[in-house]
């Protein structure tokens, strides 16, 4: 029993320091994922050895040292992801007329049960939606949403990276960029609206550092931060959104965070896990939408599955840049590595 928690104890350990090494290889970067889950199997074997006895030899009270010392770091990391952390985005108060709702959902491009899809957005109605990994099919799918949604952007594609983006509020411009890969898009587009007025949306969906996608961060990582980059010049109130295949606690997004002074409606409230909606213990934040100082919140949801790999998300956000939001200062050096991971893709 000893020699087996020994070795569980080591593995954890090792998992948990992997990702303080800022390699682009996907053999590092998957580590970031599963904080939540290393979290609790950490506290179960350190259970598991008061329950056998604490250890007596040296090698064991070294392990056993640095599996509470794992623990700490964990909870430290994952802290912010709870309601027991302060708020980075404060909640509304009071009535508006200057509301703004957004989802985000990865259809998975393979579903092909747009009924689920089609329903939810009926039944939530958002001002303005962004889908991933749309293909051909799920574009003329969508087709039904034009009436209500006369503002849109198209992108399908058939390499699981196609992109659709329909809105209530009219858009005054709209691009369609390929910031660092040529097959891998991203939506641009300038709200202008009369009660909340000019509004950016950056909408993104970089390729995972998986073996089967892409070895390496660093295209993600670059993607990610060359938007923070944009948003940090912009005056008017930003909305960046989608599914950025990474989470929110990841040295990654971190760097964005502070390059793009956007805030993380997540901090203070919860994970909000959009994937894997097939297993319930494989979860983590993958879809995300960040905001500017300007919007205080009202309602951040991850909704029913609807046959995909990914749960929705959606956020109704009041602008109200009179508040108390307060997002995290980039130093020198962290701006320095932002330019040379981009410089880097």
């Amino acid at each position: 029993m000893r020699a087996m928690l020994l070795i569980s104890s080591l593995l954890l350990i090792i998992t948990t320091l992997i990702p303080l090494i800022k390699k682009d290889h996907w053999t590092f970067r998957v580590f970031d994922y599963p904080r939540f889950q290393k979290f609790f199997l950490c506290l179960i074997t350190l259970v598991l050895w008061l329950f056998v006895g604490i250890p007596q030899n040296t090698l064991d009270i070294i392990v056993f040292s640095i599996l509470i010392m794992s623990i700490v770091y964990l909870f430290y990391q994952i802290h912010p992801f709870t309601p027991f952390s302060s708020k980075m985005v404060q909640t509304a108060k009071g009535k508006s007329h200057s509301d703004i709702s957004v989802m985000v959902i990865n259809v998975f491009q393979y579903n092909r049960a747009y009924h689920k899809a089609t329903e939810l957005l009926e039944s939530e109605s958002p001002d303005l939606f962004v889908l991933v990994e749309t293909d051909f099919k799920w574009a003329e799918a969508m087709v039904k949403f034009k009436p209500k949604y006369p503002f849109f952007v198209e992108v399908p594609k058939d390499n699981t990276y196609g992109m659709v983006l329909y809105s209530k509020i009219p858009i005054k411009e709209k691009f369609v960029r390929y910031l660092i890969e040529d097959e891998v898009p991203s939506i641009e587009v300038l709200l202008d609206d009369q009660k909340l007025g000019q509004v950016s949306i950056f909408a993104l969906h970089p390729t995972p550092p998986v073996p089967s996608e892409n070895p390496r961060s660093t295209e993600r990582d670059a993607e990610i931060l060359v938007v923070g980059k944009k948003v940090k010049d912009l005056k008017r109130p930003v909305l960046v959104l989608g599914d950025l295949n990474d989470v929110g606690w990841s040295y990654t997004s971190e760097l964005f965070l502070k390059v793009s002074g956007l805030l993380d409606p997540r901090r203070g409230r919860g994970m909000f896990s959009t994937f894997h909606a097939k297993y319930f213990f494989m979860r983590w934040p993958l879809d995300h939408i960040f905001v500017s100082r300007h919007f205080t919140l009202k309602k951040l949801k991850t909704h029913r599955y609807i046959g995909s790999d990914h749960f929705p998300i959606s956020g109704h956000f009041q602008l109200n840049p009179f508040n108390d939001n307060e997002g995290l200062k980039a130093t020198i050096d962290e701006k320095m590595e932002a330019k040379e991971k981009i410089k880097k893709a």
